[in-house]
């Protein structure tokens, strides 16, 4: 089966072609960085706009790079959500109308259940059950998965969300848009033991986040400090240490409380190197294995949507002809495959 896959639920427009026996074919994707910089965040109808321009010449390139025709194309999945309603309407629209008038069955897919399942896109894959920690700009979540659609949902974030705290505290040090990428690029600069931030919510139980206090911590820090560059350094490494730490601690108890020894970590921030070798070091010393998507996987992508969807269409489930944009969406709602 080969399934053609798009992602349009907020400032990046990604297609991309899957084929379940010769694995990703083709993806192409556009970013709206430089559109929304001089805003710095993401204005909702300028990237709603700009997924209309930029969608049709796309999917043409994605078929053209994949050497197929419409003619190979088995169906069509499209993120119907969580996010921006007017962006992820614009793929949904676009995704329903090309299946119905290829007459190809069409299948809306979930964006953080394609993050969940990005690292199935690489050579070495996480066999069921895993535990998924699942962190990005919009999203800190910890899953227990039993399958494709079995998803128990242990904890997830209270305020703001692991990336968007990233994002906060940059521009708080005033860092350009996106602000995440480049407070981790200057916090390896920094010198560890400076500055030693909270790790919020550790000290009880549960597996919820909160990083809200984090940031407020991070400001008063920036606020009472010299703007030099090594200090600035300094507090953008205290700053992701308390992030990464904060995650680890979940993350082993949560592997403890399962009982699981497979470890998925997806999503935008897990492309943070610091995160990544945190994670790796736990899971030696746990006897475990931890599974992530290569770097391009860990944003919003459409190789991600093509895959979840095929495996969805694959079950025979499909959508009817109404096209639903849902910008809230219970991760732990969705049918088992």
């Amino acid at each position: 089966m080969r399934v053609l896959g798009i992602e349009t639920s907020c400032d990046e427009t990604g297609i991309a072609i899957y084929d379940d026996e010769l694995g990703l074919l083709s993806h192409t994707l556009y970013s709206q960085v430089k559109l929304h910089a001089d805003y710095g965040g993401v204005v909702p109808e300028l990237a709603s706009r700009d997924h209309v321009r930029k969608i049709v010449p796309l999917i043409k390139q994605a078929i053209a790079d994949a050497n197929c025709s419409i003619d190979d194309i088995d169906g069509v999945a499209y993120t119907t959500g969580p996010g921006l309603v007017g962006a992820i309407l614009v793929g949904a629209c676009v995704g329903r109308s090309l299946a119905y008038s290829w007459d190809k069955p069409a299948i809306g897919v979930h964006h953080m259940e394609g993050h969940l399942l990005a690292p199935m896109l690489e050579d070495n894959v996480p066999e069921f059950p895993f535990l998924a920690l699942l962190v990005s700009g919009g999203h800190s979540m910890m899953v227990a998965v039993e399958g494709i659609g079995q998803y128990d949902v242990l904890g997830e974030s209270v305020d703001d969300a692991a990336g968007e705290a990233f994002d906060k505290t940059a521009k708080l040090m005033g860092l350009d848009y996106p602000g995440g990428p480049r407070l981790s690029k200057l916090a390896a600069k920094g010198e560890s033991g400076h500055y030693r931030f909270p790790r919020p919510m550790t000290d009880k139980p549960g597996l919820n986040f909160s990083f809200s206090g984090l940031k407020t911590f991070a400001a008063n820090t920036i606020a009472s400090e010299s703007d030099d560059e090594q200090t600035r350094a300094n507090i953008a490494c205290a700053f992701e240490e308390a992030v990464v730490d904060t995650l680890a601690i979940k993350c082993k108890r949560a592997l403890k409380q399962t009982g699981y020894q497979r470890l998925v970590i997806a999503g935008g921030v897990s492309a943070n190197s610091r995160l990544r070798s945190s994670l790796a070091e736990m899971m030696n010393n746990l006897g475990g294995e931890v599974f992530y998507p290569r770097g391009e996987f860990c944003t919003d992508n459409g190789a991600m949507i093509a895959y979840a969807g095929l495996q969805r269409l694959k079950a025979g489930q499909q959508e009817n002809l109404e096209v639903k944009g849902k910008p809230r969406w219970p991760l732990d709602s969705l049918p088992a495959v």
